[in-house]
């Protein structure tokens, strides 16, 4: 069979479908030998769409710390006990500080060798080895993270490796709340100045999502010198954070 036999039988089969869904009732997919198609396949074209935006600042009310440890020895075994010598004296220290066990977390601990290359051997040599024990400390009491700092740099001494500070807020959900308010009000006030100028009159919205944004801890680095607590707190400014919420929303138009 050729071709065009073919052809002409895809034809004929297509026209005997359509024949027989004509006579579908009004909930099939044709109705007197029309296509109709169920549901609003455009609603995303349909009415006013716009997007708002709510912004609220925040003071910090919560820093953390980022501290630790680092020695170094012939050994594994003699700059491990090194470090966690050390390690416990600044765990203590931020404990005496105020900081709770639970706000005190392990973020990094690393053993690695220490090596040198020999222009004689053309090989490297391993020297020693360094220990590092890092942790994180959320100080919640932010005017008392410059003594907190101070103490720890003592307490750790010339091992003492404090790498930054950061500053969020403990419980943003009010914040967000209030940022989701503007939000909505910032985008009605766009919809109803485009129903306006066009013409229309502004329904009720029909869709709605939102997209938040926190800014995680503002990080920076601080510099201190571990030989003794100076007599004046190391200064701590948490200044402030800023917590954005954008909604999209579609109106219905009339």
């Amino acid at each position: 069979m050729n071709r065009k036999w073919w052809v002409t039988i895809g034809a004929v089969v297509i026209l005997l479908m359509v024949v027989g869904l004509a006579g579908c009732t009004s909930d099939g997919a044709f109705s007197g030998g029309t296509l109709e198609i169920k549901g609003n396949l455009n609603s995303q074209q349909e009415g006013i769409w716009v997007n708002g935006e709510g912004k609220v600042t925040a003071v910090p009310d919560v820093a953390i710390l980022s501290v630790g440890v680092e020695a170094q020895a012939e050994s594994v075994a003699a700059a491990q006990a090194q470090a966690s010598g050390a390690m416990d004296k600044v765990i203590a220290a931020l404990k005496n500080g105020g900081v709770a066990a639970k706000d005190i977390q392990t973020q990094y601990f690393n053993i690695q060798k220490v090596t040198r290359w020999d222009n004689t051997k053309q090989q490297e040599i391993v020297t020693g080895y360094r220990v590092s024990n890092m942790v994180t400390a959320k100080i919640r009491e932010v005017s008392k993270a410059g003594a907190v700092i101070d103490a720890v740099a003592a307490a750790g001494g010339d091992l003492t490796r404090i790498n930054s500070i950061g500053f969020t807020v403990d419980n943003p959900a009010p914040y967000r709340e209030q940022a989701r308010q503007k939000a909505v009000a910032d985008a009605a006030a766009k919809a109803k100045q485009l129903a306006d100028a066009a013409g229309v009159k502004l329904g009720k919205p029909v869709y709605i999502t939102e997209n938040s944004y926190t800014p995680g801890p503002i990080y920076r680095d601080v510099a201190v010198k571990a030989e003794s607590a100076p007599a004046v707190a190391t200064p701590i400014s948490p200044g402030e954070m800023e917590i954005t919420m954008n909604v999209q929303i579609n109106y219905d138009i009339n």
